[in-house]
């Protein structure tokens, strides 16, 4: 049976060399080749690749967002024009990353470090990866499935991120949507000037603020404008008055 392949490059060029340097590994079949995130998605869901070929840098989102949409991950390998010394963030945790320009020689080498991990795969820790890489996208917006569509939500439209189990929900004025990710992960990420982690389940855009007050609990409340409250603990409120400067 053959090993199937997914393209993933905005640049024809890219992909054709791809497709070039794999005719001479007759045991891999190329069954798509797609050039953006959203064509990937829809592809690999009807697929099921065994390996795709990943660019990072691509219009509407990028591959580090499109592999967070996937549930069913494939084996990766990267191939992005991102210098040598960024890359070396996530080398171990991807099957492999050709740099461009690369050569028939390097791509072969990718191609047998697959083959002889392809029994055991690597888990691609994708938290990691986006974090030390320090994308350029990282902050600016959060992708999101939502009824069966991808959305990309600008990160000024989120009002505050609520955690949920192993998921969070992002709370906007349109909607609640669910991501899988960690509360930690958008503490990292997030311009520490506008959003705080005021609670251990809540991290709130400080411009979405209206006031502080006291519960009848005696709990310290921030009101945000859309009229909701979130609590704030011991160690958050602190942070908050820093970031607001009082």
């Amino acid at each position: 049976m053959p090993i199937k392949v997914i393209i993933i490059d905005d640049e024809p060029l890219a992909r054709s060399i791809i497709i070039h340097y794999l005719s001479f590994h007759k045991e891999f079949e190329v069954i798509a080749e797609c050039g953006d995130g959203f064509e990937a998605v829809k592809a690999i869901t009807n697929h099921s690749p065994d390996l795709i070929f990943l660019d990072i840098q691509m219009p509407k989102i990028t591959g580090f967002e499109m592999i967070e949409l996937i549930e069913n991950r494939p084996s990766i390998i990267f191939t992005t024009a991102f210098d040598e010394y960024a890359i070396k963030a996530f080398d171990q945790n991807a099957i492999d990353y050709l740099l461009k320009p690369f050569n028939k020689d390097r791509f072969d080498r990718a191609i047998q470090k697959f083959l002889l991990i392809n029994q055991n795969p690597i888990p691609i820790k994708m938290e990691e990866i986006m974090i030390n890489t320090n994308h350029h996208e990282l902050g600016t917006r959060i992708v999101v499935k939502h009824l069966g569509n991808i959305k990309i939500i600008p990160i000024q439209e989120v009002i505050c991120i609520e955690a949920y189990d192993d998921y969070v929900k992002i709370h906007t004025d349109e909607n609640i949507f669910v991501k899988k990710r960690t509360m930690s992960f958008f503490e990292k990420i997030l311009n520490p000037l506008l959003f705080t982690r005021v609670h251990r389940s809540f991290i709130v855009q400080v411009n979405k603020i209206t006031k502080i007050e006291q519960n009848d609990r005696e709990i310290m409340m921030a009101v945000l404008k859309n009229g909701n409250k979130i609590p704030l603990s011991k160690t958050g409120y602190p942070k908050l008055k820093t970031v607001l400067g009082i």
